[in-house]
């Protein structure tokens, strides 16, 4: 639960129905509300019409690059209370583009689930 009482929210950013299909199950089944986005303009929408405790973020979207939502959430009340950048490219660059950006972690998908329950758990307490 949220400080106000309320479940927490975990928007995931993510152009593929493969990825986000089960992470919807997964959380929703751990007792989260879910809401999802497929571009970086549906992500930024998403965020000012109710401000995510979780932002699960890829980094590759159909309308640019991901961490462009956080640059134009940057400074605003919507942005999330936690952004985590799900990628499949694993090299330093793209850590350290996401760190910059303001991520708090970054995963390479496919992430395992156990891993990735237990990192929400931490991130949403």
């Amino acid at each position: 639960m949220t400080a106000d009482g309320t479940r927490p929210l975990v928007l995931i950013v993510d152009d593929s129905p493969h990825v986000t299909g089960p992470l919807r199950i997964l959380f929703e089944e751990t007792g989260r509300r879910v809401s999802l986005a497929t571009s970086v303009a549906e992500a930024v929408e998403a965020c000012a019409n109710e401000r995510p405790d979780l932002m699960l973020l890829d980094v590759s979207l159909p309308d640019g690059d991901g961490l462009q939502v956080l640059a134009q959430l940057a400074g605003s009340s919507s942005a999330p209370t936690v952004t985590v950048a799900l990628t499949g490219h694993d090299d330093e660059q793209t850590v350290l583009r996401c760190r910059a950006a303001g991520c708090h972690d970054v995963l390479l998908k496919p992430v395992p689930v156990r891993e990735l329950l237990r990192r929400a758990g931490e991130w949403l307490s």
